[in-house]
């Protein structure tokens, strides 16, 4: 056995302990994960071959490198490392992996604490208040009082205050302690607080506590009608500023809330909360509460913003069908277009605009009402994120590095980038920020974390495969199909792409039976859908029917003209029609406005047989420029 603990960087590993700490953090790792971590400290500085790590990690089990490196790339999304970059871990190419940090040995002897990293002392985090009294009737002030006391530390203009997303999720993947919380945010001060509910009336308690210190910097207390809680709720704000020794701007002049409704303020705390569970049997009952609220209060901009939200969310589970929910979408941009013109300050109306007529194709548009959220809260990951799915090529890529920066652990952010890499042609790019992202993805997923990415296996498999790795391609398929649960936004819709490129893996493997098996799960989830249509066929050799994938893809191409316009291309590059599915490319790519119409063409399994032919590498080569 090696020594009982290690140190490097900003790490320690305890092997008695069987932890690894940054700072106050505990880093989540698996057992397999950290047994790997030991084995290449054990060996730090020297070659540690892919099958001594095989034999260490799998003793018996007849286990692929695949597992090897998935293991490993996992290993350095925790420890915050980049394999083009390496700081800990270093891949010796086709023979192992060498631990390059300088490790320090702690001996027995020698106490075994954190590496404490000190925290930013500038920036707040503001917990959800707890509801004492347990009255589910106003169990929706625990989340509206933290949002109100949020933005009235940031009216301040002395801390940043953290994204109270961000705060949920620290939360959620931690014990909920007030040190770790403050620990997985990097934060000194932490507001905390509780609420006492009887008889139509409400006392609200709160701190500011300096988590390194144990002291309280600010104490409020405030008591009075529910139906006063706005001015309860200032009351709160005013009471810490006075003893923080700071002014707040006067209530009319703070952003944050728009309406005097009390119901139309709980009609959108409540609807918010089924949102972000990212279910979409919640979706219909969170647009009934938006429209209550708007209802109520017709000029209740952050109402308005919310129920184009919900409508827009209701609609995206839709658009992979033959015929989407369009009417969702226009509703959609009529509100979200109706609160940009209630209140031209609000900028998530802008940012929720801009993610709307993306979808609509609306590409300039979109653009406009991203800038304009950013250009109103540029430190919001948030708009970012949001400039980053209206923009393309290197605007993209500049926007999702930015939002990582704020928020690391954003999976769709690495999607997003991954997209821009495949169009380009530059499949190990891709490969390589999949890879980090899908370690990001599984734990989001693993800790039920709000808005979890999906895709992210999928798309490296279709990188895998597209590089004739077809054995990995397909277990990422399956790691797709695992997570892609129905009920999640987009759960329908991916357990539909895994499987349609898991029978096309399939069919490259010459396994024609599988293949079909496949491509009747993904029809289970889409019966509508060309290109599994087309997989059927294929997989039924030359005496197979295509007049149900012909009679689809019309139908899309009635509903979606650029969706439609590419999978009818696609088509023919599968029934071996190079020239016509060339020239249907560049139809396509022509008429399409900017963005990223066609991302995935230079890994779309269907298009390989075609894919060197002089027409189609023209068509691939718009599409790079069209990224560039």
């Amino acid at each position: 056995m090696g020594p009982a603990a290690y140190r490097f960087g900003a790490f320690l590993v305890d092997r008695a302990g069987y932890r690894v700490l940054e700072g106050d953090r505990s880093v989540v790792l698996t057992p397999k994960l950290l047994d790997l971590l030991l084995h290449l400290l054990d060996n730090a500085g020297e070659l540690v071959t892919k099958e001594a790590l095989l034999d260490a990690l799998w003793p018996g089990a007849n286990v692929t490198d695949n597992a090897l490196t998935q293991a490993v790339s996992e290993l350095r999304q925790a420890l915050g490392d980049d394999a083009a970059a390496p700081r800990f871990i270093k891949t010796v190419a086709r023979r192992g992996y060498r631990f390059v940090a300088p490790v320090e040995i702690v001996h027995p002897a020698a106490p075994v604490r954190p590496l404490a990293a000190p925290p930013d002392e500038g920036s707040v985090a503001v917990l959800d208040f707890s509801n004492v009294s347990g009255d589910r009737d106003v169990a929706w002030l625990s989340a509206g009082i933290a949002e109100t006391v949020s933005a009235d530390l940031r009216a301040l203009g002395r801390f940043r205050v953290v994204d109270r997303w961000r705060v949920n999720e620290a939360v959620r993947r931690t014990s909920g302690a007030l040190h770790e919380v403050a620990a997985a945010l990097h934060v000194r001060l932490v507001v905390v607080g509780s609420f006492q509910s009887s008889a139509g009336r409400v006392r609200i308690t709160a701190r500011v506590v300096d988590v390194v210190s144990g002291d309280a910097l600010a104490d409020a207390k405030v008591d009075g009608r529910i139906a006063d809680i706005f001015d309860l709720q200032d009351r709160v704000a005013e009471q810490f500023a006075q003893e923080l020794g700071a002014v707040l701007p006067p209530a009319a002049d703070r952003r944050g809330r728009e309406t005097t409704s009390l119901e139309a303020y709980r009609a959108v705390m409540e609807g918010w909360l089924r949102v972000e569970s990212l279910d979409i049997r919640e979706l219909p009952k969170a647009i009934a509460d938006f429209e209550r609220a708007v209802a109520i209060d017709p000029r209740y901009a952050l109402a308005c913003t919310s129920l184009a939200s919900a409508e827009f969310a209701s609609y995206e589970s839709t658009r992979a069908d033959g015929v989407p929910a369009r009417d969702l979408l226009d509703a959609a941009i009529a509100h979200g277009l109706q609160a940009v013109q209630l209140d031209d300050s609000l900028a998530e109306a802008h940012g929720a605009l801009a993610l709307i007529l993306v979808s609509a194709w609306d590409t300039a548009g979109a653009v406009r009402a991203a800038r304009r959220a950013v250009a109103l809260e540029p430190g919001n990951w948030r708009h970012l994120f949001r400039l980053g799915h209206a923009t393309w090529g290197d605007d993209r890529l500049r926007a999702a590095d930015a939002t990582l920066a704020l928020y690391p652990d954003f999976a769709f952010a690495f999607f997003q980038i991954a997209m821009v890499h495949v169009a380009r042609g530059h499949l190990n790019d891709a490969e390589r920020v999949l890879r980090h992202g899908s370690a990001v993805q599984d734990r989001q997923i693993g800790r039920g974390e709000r808005y979890p990415a999906l895709g992210l296996h999928w798309l490296l498999g279709l990188v895998r495969l597209a590089q004739d790795d077809v054995t990995e391609a397909i277990e990422e398929f399956d790691r797709e199909c695992g997570l892609a649960q129905p009920h999640r936004l987009y759960g329908r819709e991916y357990t539909m792409h895994a499987n349609l490129a898991r029978g096309a893996a399939l069919l490259r493997a010459d396994r024609r039976r599988e293949a079909g098996d496949s491509f009747l799960l993904a029809l289970d989830a889409y019966p509508e859908a060309p290109l599994v249509h087309a997989g059927l066929a294929l997989a039924q050799g030359a005496d197979a029917d295509w007049t149900l994938t012909a009679s689809a893809a019309t139908t899309l191409r009635h509903t979606s003209p650029i969706a439609g316009g590419l999978t009818e291309a696609v088509i023919l590059a599968a029934r071996g029609e190079a020239d016509r599915a060339a020239a249907a490319l560049d139809r396509v790519l022509g008429d399409a406005p900017a963005g990223f119409a066609g991302w995935w063409l230079p890994v779309e399994p269907f298009l390989r047989q075609v894919t060197e032919t002089k027409e189609v590498r023209a068509a691939l080569a718009r599409l790079a420029d069209r990224a560039s």
